[in-house]
Order: C-alpha cells, then structure tokens, then sequence
C-alpha cells in the first residue's frame, strides 16, 4: 500500500492525536454494496475496531440505503443512476465487520452522515468531540462527512489507510484537501500504536 502520510507531508502539519476519552470512531458505509472497494481496507479497519473496543471507545457505523423514492434518492439517484436498496444484501454489513449490540449504528440516504440523522445529537449525549473516520467512499461519504463534522467543531482524525475509493487519484486528492483544512490525517499503525499505549 502507498505510504500515504509520505505523500501528503506538506498539508498534513498540523500534528495531533485522540483523547481517547472524548473520542468516538466512525466506520462509514461497510456494506456489501462496496465489497469490492473495501476489501482492501478491512484488516485495518478490523483493527482500529479492535483497538477501540479496547479502550471502551464508542463505535458508530453508517448504512446507507434508499426506498425506491425519488424524494428519498434525491441527487443521489440522478446523479448516478443506481442506489443501494434498503434492506438488500447489498445494503447489509460486511459479514466481517458486523456491528455488536453496543454499538450505535446510523441509518442515512446522503453522503454526509450527519444529514438528516441523529448523528450529531448521539455524538454529543456520549460527550464526544472528536471522530476518528474510516470506510467507504474516501471522497464522497468519507470525505463530505468529516468536512462537516469539522463545520460542527469536532476535531476530526481521518485514517488514510483505513479508508477507500476507486483509485488512488482521488483518495490522495482527499487527503490533501481535509489535510489542508480539516481533519488530521493519520495511519492505522500510528493511531493504533498511540491509542494503545495512550495512559
């Protein structure tokens, strides 16, 4: 896999890492719908997860579907001609990644998962002020989710290699453009490394 943080070393200065006390981790869109997009990614995913739990961080996943609705597709449906059915198999988890009972998961029709949701209400019961974001699309769902979290003040952490698209142009455009005025980009070595040994 590329060395990302490498690559984006210029915009991403501003260094920091999570409180893993006031902190919340974001998996988006998971779903059978993206397996092929995702595969790559899910190890780790798998560990951010892992490294979270063991932390007694929250976890929330987003699942995104659509009613064969025009209301309820939207843009999102014109714009692409295709929509991921609500309750299909392709709207399921990755069999993989399924959520557990603790966790909180956010059902959603647009790219930012904060919209129209209660995501954001969720987030601030639990006392949480920063995301960490992993998932699918790095530049639609991912990138448009945490440019709004942001907006609302959360110190968003977004993991480079625990986050996926089409091709590498457009991941690394994303990551250079949140590195420029939005979240912390970092590796799923380095935060997990840092989350586990955090006192």
């Amino acid at each position: 896999m590329r060395d990302y943080l490498k690559e984006i070393r210029n915009y991403n200065a501003r260094e920091a890492m999570p409180n893993s006390g006031s902190c919340a981790l974001l998996v988006i869109d998971m779903q059978n719908y993206f397996s092929s997009i995702a595969e790559p990614i899910i190890g780790n995913v798998l560990s951010i997860i892992e490294t979270c739990r063991s932390k007694n961080m929250k976890i929330y996943y987003t699942q995104h579907g659509h009613e064969d609705d025009p209301e309820d597709l939207g843009m999102l449906g014109k714009w692409w001609g295709d929509f991921i059915q609500y309750g299909s198999l392709a709207w399921e988890f990755l069999e993989v990644l399924q959520p557990l009972d603790s966790d909180d998961v956010i059902e959603k029709n647009r790219y930012n998962a904060f919209h129209c949701t209660n995501l954001d209400e969720r987030l601030k019961s639990n006392n949480i002020d920063e995301l960490i974001i992993a998932g699918v699309m790095t530049n639609c769902c991912c990138e448009t989710t945490a440019r709004d979290a942001f907006v609302r003040d959360y110190r968003v952490f977004f993991v480079a290699d625990a986050t996926a698209t089409v091709n590498d142009e457009l991941h690394l455009a994303t990551l250079k453009n949140l590195a420029f005025g939005f979240a912390h980009i970092v590796s799923t070595d380095i935060l997990c490394r840092y989350l586990f040994n955090e006192q």
